[in-house]
């Protein structure tokens, strides 16, 4: 098996970071590791979007500059970005939920889409700025409901307007690309991670926290669209290829500036039953679902069928998946029990955060 590249604490020591959407799942994540590799991180978000939330339950926000503010408010956003005077920009504030983007499509493509702009913007403004990664989604490219792995090249799209303006987004993040930052010293790239799990999500309308709810309440949860595969990847990988990316982009802009996925292993796009039904027996005594019936409810389009090619980023930054779906949701189910058995969140999480990082050594 192929090597694996390594996040260098050398690097990321003492770096300058700004994070927009930290206190989201994977925002709050990124900064609590960011705290454990020794950067220095100011995070500029819109609120606190769950109760609970990792941000407040792991004590994230104690080592770190916290702003308050809206992406869409450029003024605002480009004040922080010049007081923080990062070397390194990761965009995560973002409208990110399907079903919410048809309650509320104008909402989310101004953020998703203008605040874009606005980060793009701000980093243009602030010159201390050496690469800036704008993180979309899975969801940009124009689905055909096929068996097939989408690569990078494959045309953007979205039927749903949460898909189309992640599909926006990254029509966005190439024309600044090749308009403003191509030539320069500052390093542009855009990330498509998997449908990520893991600890901490408690985000309305997606599969497992809708779960973990339940089952932790006693309840029996509704199953949506059980045939409906996705690229299940756990969140630490994702985020470790946002941090190799960084560094790569930092020694050789021109190089790396370009769109990457980052999913899992293609035995890992698994059907939503699978996830479910692995998710209650890891839970155990109290965990139980059902499916939903035809016509029992209304619901509005999602994508039946959606796989990522991710062997650009397997090529050129030498990441891979180091965790299998299964070892994924024990490490997720894990978390959540220890979390609502009344763990120390902040310890707990800190222990993922050496675990993969234990096996990213051992992978090298």
């Amino acid at each position: 098996m192929e090597g694996v590249g390594v996040i260098d604490l050398n690097f990321w020591k003492g770096r300058r970071v700004f994070l927009t959407g930290h206190t989201g799942f994977k925002g709050a994540w990124i900064a609590l590791w960011l705290e454990k590799l020794g950067a220095q991180v100011t995070g500029f978000s819109n609120g606190v979007p769950t109760e609970p939330s990792l941000w407040k339950a792991a004590s994230v926000g104690r080592s770190m500059a916290s702003v308050e503010g809206d992406v869409r408010d450029l003024d605002a956003l480009a004040r922080a970005l010049k007081g923080a005077q990062p070397e390194v920009v990761f965009h995560l504030a973002a409208q990110s939920l399907v079903r919410l983007s048809y309650e509320d499509p104008a909402g989310t493509f101004s953020t998703n889409v203008i605040g874009t702009v606005n980060l793009f913007e701000a980093a243009r403004r602030t010159a201390s700025v050496r690469a800036v990664i704008n993180i979309t989604s899975d969801k940009c490219y124009e689905n055909r409901e096929v068996d097939y792995a989408y690569r990078e090249g494959d045309p953007m799209g979205g039927r749903d307007p949460y898909s189309a303006s992640k599909g926006c987004a990254e029509l966005v993040t190439a024309a600044y690309r090749q308009s403003f930052f191509a030539g320069s010293s500052v390093g542009l790239a855009s990330v498509r991670a998997g449908n990520v799990i893991g600890g901490g999500d408690w985000s309305a309308d997606r599969l497992v926290p809708d779960c973990v709810r339940a089952f932790a309440a006693g309840d029996q949860v509704v199953i949506r669209n059980p045939r409906s595969i996705r690229p299940w990847q756990h969140v630490l990988e994702a985020l470790r290829g946002y941090l190799l990316l960084g560094q790569k982009l930092c020694a050789d802009p021109a190089a790396f500036s370009r769109g990457y996925n980052f999913g899992p292993d293609s035995q890992d796009a698994q059907p939503v039953s699978y996830v479910v039904e692995k998710l209650r027996a890891g839970w155990g005594e109290g965990a139980a679902y059902r499916i939903e019936q035809p016509g029992e409810a209304n619901n509005p389009h999602e994508a039946h069928f959606l796989k990522l090619d991710s062997s650009q980023a397997r090529a050129t930054l030498s990441w891979r998946p180091l965790l299998a779906l299964p070892q994924a949701l024990d490490w997720t189910i894990d978390w959540y029990r220890a979390f609502y058995n009344g763990a120390d969140v902040r310890a707990l999480s800190m222990a993922h955060l050496e675990k993969i990082e234990t096996i990213e050594r051992e992978a090298r």
